[in-house]
């Protein structure tokens, strides 16, 4: 039987309620309004706070943006990309990490916000002068190689080495993702991500025989957007 471990019980702190409460209310109004359109002051009102009080957490709006995007990744990588989690950890079979990436887009479809956030963010910060520039660079980057091993793996596992370029693949399948989730805020209804998803990884033999069902636990918000 598992026994609770210090960090099983500990419960959070002031401190950490705190920064987590600043975080919620960033992360609501960045999705709803942008990066640029938002004060600190803005932030700190909305989580009850003073503008001093948001800065002994936070010095200043460019940190807080990064925290929130990291804040998510780290949940996501949690499920489904291990390597980058925690390097070393046990990866996964192909197939349960197809079903965990599936899972993600189910997912976002109940995040609206998240999706908007991350498809205004990802825009603006196309501009190098942009504070998360950096980040979405190698968010991408890390996102291409995680997915070109996915992508290798399914191959080898179908018996299909070298039929399709695995980097070639995993470039399309972020298009596709980032393509679907800005069709879907515009029109919700008329854009059934999973589905549209499942549809290309099918047609390129990438679906393991019984579809993979989809993954309600898979992190808290999603690859892409």
């Amino acid at each position: 039987m598992h026994r609770p471990s210090e960090d099983d019980t500990r419960r959070p702190s002031k401190g950490e309620r705190t920064r987590a409460r600043i975080l919620d209310s960033a992360t609501e109004l960045f999705s709803r309004s942008g990066f640029h359109a938002v004060s600190l002051r803005d932030i700190a009102a909305h989580a009850g706070l003073t503008h001093a009080g948001l800065l002994h957490h936070f010095p200043g709006k460019e940190s807080l943006l990064i925290e929130v995007l990291e804040r998510r990744d780290r949940i996501d990588a949690r499920e489904l990309f291990p390597g980058i989690a925690r390097p070393g950890a046990p990866v996964p079979p192909p197939a349960e990490r197809l079903r965990l990436l599936i899972g993600v887009v189910a997912r976002n479809t109940r995040t609206p916000g998240l999706v908007a956030l991350y498809a205004k963010l990802s825009a603006e910060a196309t501009d190098p002068a942009h504070p998360a520039h950096r980040y979405f660079t190698r968010r991408y980057r890390l996102l291409r190689a995680e997915l070109s091993d996915l992508v290798r793996a399914l191959q080898d596992e179908a018996g299909r080495p070298g039929d399709l370029d695995p980097a070639v693949v995993a470039g399309q399948l972020l298009a596709l993702m980032d393509g679907l989730q800005t069709q879907w805020l515009l029109e919700p209804g008329a854009v059934p991500m999973e589905e549209l998803v499942r549809d290309f990884l099918d047609r390129l033999g990438l679906l393991p025989a019984g579809r993979p069902e989809e993954a309600d636990g898979a992190g808290a918000a999603g690859v892409s957007g």
